[in-house]
């Protein structure tokens, strides 16, 4: 994809009400952060992010959105872009969270579940650059449903197929460095955006400052960091300086990650 203004993306993973972080994707190796999502939102925004990236992690696991209460208050209480993943299986879910303020829904296991479905409702006039599509891998393959189940899918390959469809952006996740802070796959991530048109955002593994100078060199339009932030190796305005370039931003700068449509 042609290179655009890039935006970094703090991030709030909720499991039972709290703010927490995985590592690796694994459920049973969770760290609690906070049990005030809308707490998190306010001093993300405050610090200076436009974007909020939020994972229903229960959503992910159960396949409905278990968090809706906790996200419409961010979306209505924050003046925070915000995209959401995790829990959406069909067309009402995405409305009911694009009714309630959110700007992008991201779909990964219901995509890869049913290929054609995706395609219908990606061709939707409502939809239109309204759907993220969520690839995460490991070893370049895709896993689904939280995580918790391997494909034979290769990224690569859903990146080049869905190149010119009218998506917001594809999120890249590799969960080998998801949560761990040791570094992105920057191999991987530059190969999976240099195969597709659609604007690619890129999470996993950002663990100081160097991760988001070397992300910033790559191709994609987005970084999304969670770990690094809440354990404090680096702050939201430092890594808004060095990822997007910018110091003090234009008024309505990052009203959209990308190319191609409108909101």
């Amino acid at each position: 994809m042609a290179e655009s203004q890039k935006f970094l993306l703090p991030a709030i993973d909720l499991r039972d009400g709290r703010v927490v972080r995985l590592t690796q994707g694994d459920y049973n190796r969770q760290t609690v952060y906070g049990n005030d999502a809308m707490e998190q939102a306010l001093n993300f925004e405050s610090a200076g992010a436009r974007w909020l990236h939020v994972v229903d992690l229960d959503g992910a696991r159960s396949g409905q959105i278990e968090h809706g209460t906790q996200i419409e208050r961010i979306c209505t209480q924050t003046q925070l872009k915000v995209e959401v993943g995790g829990g959406v299986r069909s067309a009402d879910s995405i409305r009911q969270l694009l009714a309630v303020g959110v700007t992008r829904v991201i779909l990964g296991t219901a995509a890869l579940s049913d290929w054609n479905w995706f395609e219908t409702l990606v061709g939707q006039e409502e939809f239109r650059y309204r759907l993220v599509l969520g690839l995460d891998a490991r070893a370049g393959m895709l896993a689904v449903s939280g995580w918790q189940q391997q494909t034979k899918i290769g990224a690569m390959d859903i990146a080049r197929q869905v190149s010119d469809w009218p998506l917001g952006a594809i999120v890249y996740t590799d969960i080998a460095t998801d949560g761990t802070g040791k570094g992105p796959n920057l191999n991987a991530t530059r190969e999976l955006a240099e195969a597709t048109k659609i604007p690619v955002v890129a999470s996993g593994g950002v663990g100081r400052l160097q991760d988001l100078r070397n992300l910033a060199e790559l191709p994609i339009c987005g970084a999304i960091v969670g770990h690094a932030l809440y354990e404090g190796a680096f702050t939201i305005a430092q890594g808004l300086e060095v990822f997007e370039g910018l110091g003090d931003r234009p008024t309505g700068a990052g009203e959209r990650i990308g190319g191609g449509g409108s909101e």
